[in-house]
């Protein structure tokens, strides 16, 4: 029998990924515990990543989306879960958290009998993030979405609906837009950068904003929501957007209200601050989750990512600390995809404007290969981009875009990432192959062999970003692609000689910087080479071709 003197007592304020993760993993490393899960919501366990596909009707049962219940949880893990329960202070001298019945509060007569008191040995903060919410005028008429009784508004508003906005071009803003299309309501997407998904580069999103735009959605980039009315949506340039249905999808920020009103230490990034063991600056309480700031994989820094399997896997981790066990937590890297109409966007580590920013050194490789042996029936092509430090060859980042097969090569670059590999390493892999799956050469494999050409300088490349000026400076673009592909499209100033052709007109490429551009980079590796071994010094290969200078300069091929 346990004695109660000595019985630990666990609490956790938060539930869903990370702290119903902590729960359960503390419960199989110590039977004798006594823990309490304090949930403020109506729900302590569900699918909040399937949350806009009930709303779009794709998840049609609620119920599927509904992992535990405070029941369930009692039954088979002994957990204390008090839903529609809010902490509303943490006595740290005493290690006291005060609760408030919200449900029992909604009922009496205010202060009498609602709040409660649960005493701690360890407790573990996972409030999570919550929505981003500017002062526009009419902001109130703006949805969010968080839990599941913020999905329940949103099927009761989408009901009988015609119209929609959806502000924000970001995981969550794309995800609901797809999903709103999926119900048949004419859909809008306001996004005041330049372009959706902030962690694609310019190249690597123009073929999303183009399957968005095929999709029939109406997207406005650059642009400013000033007002919200009962039935539409006012920009900053006067234009007004009808709008039955407005979702406010701008961001999240860290939920740290109780922790700041405790007295706990917020990092530089507005998130609670933790150790590699995730103890807060009070040494008996934790953090987890999206409430927390993170340790950048890349270089130490402090960040913010809001992300489900970063909270679960926190959330274990904790309960690991607390049981004792040994471990730190390690780097983040970001790993995240969504899915936008059809098309797979994925991605780790940094993207290049976060290099270029913050001055650190880079080379860039571009590739554009099918999702399977393109002999096999139904091969997707897809858009890949690795980033590389060139004096170590250390991976930086990698972004994928595609109908199909974008998943497991960004899953094998985050897992070389995270396991130490080079660039160079990932042409070595031994990756799973039949036609129907992959290609010999895998698209991973293939990166890899881009990058080693690149970094032993057997190919040197420019960027599609690059060439207008080194054109200006003199520099000839041959075109080796067919006349009949040059016809197609071409990129102004090129001139055609196909590189089947390229040995038997030698005498037509001049002596000084040329630069050489097919479709994708592959047969302008193969023209590289040709010169390089015929006296030119000064030729580099455009990377990723002319695929990749057309998206980066917004002509935008589509992936098809």
């Amino acid at each position: 029998m346990t004695n109660p003197t000595t019985q630990r007592h666990i609490v956790i304020i938060g539930g869903v990924a990370g702290g119903m993760s902590a729960a359960t993993r503390m419960r199989r490393l110590d039977e004798t515990a006594q823990i309490t899960v304090i949930e403020r919501s109506g729900y302590v366990s569900f699918a909040n990543c399937g949350l806009p596909y009930h709303v779009g009707g794709v998840i049609e049962k609620r119920d599927a989306l509904l992992l535990q219940t405070p029941a369930s949880l009692a039954a088979r893990f002994r957990l204390d879960v008090r839903v529609r329960h809010e902490a509303v202070r943490i006595d740290r001298d005493r290690q006291v958290v005060i609760v408030r019945d919200l449900a029992a509060a909604a009922g009496a007569a205010a202060g009498t009998g609602t709040e409660l008191e649960f005493p701690y040995n360890a407790l573990i903060l996972s409030p999570g993030a919550s929505p981003v919410r500017p002062p526009i005028p009419g902001i109130e008429r703006a949805l969010s979405l968080r839990n599941v009784e913020d999905t329940d508004a949103m099927v009761a508003a989408a009901h009988g609906a015609k119209t929609a906005v959806v502000i924000g071009g970001g995981f969550i803003g794309l995800e609901m837009a797809e999903n709103l299309v999926h119900r048949g309501i004419q859909t809008a997407v306001v996004e005041a950068t330049a372009q959706v998904m902030a962690p694609l580069d310019p190249e690597m999103v123009a073929p999303v904003h183009d399957r968005i735009r095929r999709s029939g959605v109406a997207l406005r980039l650059g642009a400013a929501v000033t007002a919200i009315g009962a039935r539409d949506v006012t920009l900053a340039n006067g234009e007004h957007l009808p709008a039955d249905i407005v979702i406010a999808a701008i961001g999240v920020r860290p939920e740290t209200g109780l922790a700041k009103a405790s007295g706990l230490t917020i990092g530089p990034r507005g998130g609670i601050a933790t150790d590699e063991h995730f103890r807060t600056s009070d040494p008996n309480i934790y953090a987890v989750g999206d409430a927390v700031e993170k340790r950048d994989g890349l270089d130490g820094s402090e960040t913010l990512v809001p992300l489900a399997n970063t909270a679960n896997r926190q959330g274990r981790f904790v309960a690991d600390v607390i049981a004792g066990r040994p471990g730190k937590d390690r780097g983040i890297q970001g790993t995240a995809i969504v899915g936008v109409f059809g098309l797979q966007v994925a991605v780790t580590g940094w993207n290049e404007k976060r290099l270029r920013a913050a001055g650190r050194p880079y080379m860039v490789v571009h590739t554009h290969p099918s999702s399977h042996a393109g002999y096999y029936p139904g091969a997707d092509g897809m858009a890949l981009k690795l980033l590389v430090d060139p004096a170590t060859d250390q991976i930086l980042g990698a972004q994928g875009v595609g109908k199909s097969g974008v998943d497991k090569r960004i899953d094998v670059i985050a897992t070389a990432m995270a396991g130490g590999l080079t660039a160079s390493d990932l042409a070595d892999l031994e990756l799973a192959y039949a036609p129907q799956f992959a290609s010999a050469k895998d698209p991973v494999n293939m990166l890899g062999y881009a990058a080693m050409n690149t970094r032993d300088g057997l190919t040197p490349t420019i960027q599609w970003h690059e060439l207008a000026a080194a054109m200006d400076a003199g520099a000839t673009l041959i075109d080796v692609r067919s006349a009949s592909e040059h016809r197609r499209g071409g990129i102004p100033g090129s001139v055609l000689i196909p590189v089947d052709e390229l040995r038997d007109r030698l005498a037509e490429v001049p002596e000084g910087p040329a630069i050489i551009h097919c479709a994708v980079g592959v047969r302008g590796h193969t023209a590289t080479r040709i010169l390089r071994q015929h006296g030119w010094d000064n030729v580099r290969n455009l990377d990723g071709g002319y695929t990749t200078w057309a998206a980066g300069t917004s002509l935008t091929p589509s992936i098809n």
